[in-house]
Parts: structure tokens; C-alpha cells; sequence
């Protein structure tokens, strides 16, 4: 399956259900400021995000979204400019 990156972010109104989304999406990708993250995903995690996301939402105070950055074999410089700090993702290791 091809992974493709995702930019993630959330604005929950409750305090405990923006601790439980937080605690839910660092399974899934790595911080990359408050209330955002950028995901690596094949289409079957995605959707794991998604199922671990939607039963902790109030579809009337909380929102989720989830833009598709395309394939996670592309340089972040193709599509990430930023203005200040230079912006790093984090070096992923595996663990076997």
C-alpha cells in the first residue's frame, strides 16, 4: 500500500475531548504545532484515524481536518514554505 501525508488539525471545544484527540492522533503522526500534526498514512490507517477520531467529536462544537498532502515519498520542501523558524519533521526511527 503507498503511504501518502496528511496535514491534520483540530479545534475541539472541551477540554477533555481536545486531551483525547491529542492522545488519539500520536498514534498517527507527529506534532507539528498545537492542535496539528502531519501523518504518514496507507489508506487502511486513515481510516483507523478517522474510527479512533469520530466517537470522541461533538459534530456540533468540534471540528477535524484532514488535507492530503500527497505521496509521503515527496520532499516537505515541495509543499511546506514557512515564514520564521525553519520547519523540521522529527526523524522517525524503526523499532523492531
Amino acid at each position: 500500500m503507498s503511504r501518502r501525508r496528511f496535514l491534520v488539525a483540530y479545534d475541539v471545544s472541551n477540554d477533555k475531548r481536545l486531551k483525547a484527540v491529542y492522545k488519539a492522533m500520536n498514534g498517527f503522526g507527529d506534532r507539528i504545532q498545537y492542535s496539528v500534526f502531519i501523518c504518514e498514512l496507507n489508506d487502511r490507517e486513515r481510516v483507523q484515524m478517522e474510527a479512533k477520531l469520530r466517537p470522541i467529536l461533538h459534530s456540533n462544537e468540534d471540528q477535524v481536518i484532514i488535507m492530503d498532502l500527497g505521496s509521503a515519498d515527496r520532499d516537505m520542501e515541495d509543499f511546506i514554505a514557512t515564514l520564521g523558524r525553519d520547519f523540521a519533521l522529527p526523524t522517525r526511527v524503526n523499532v523492531v
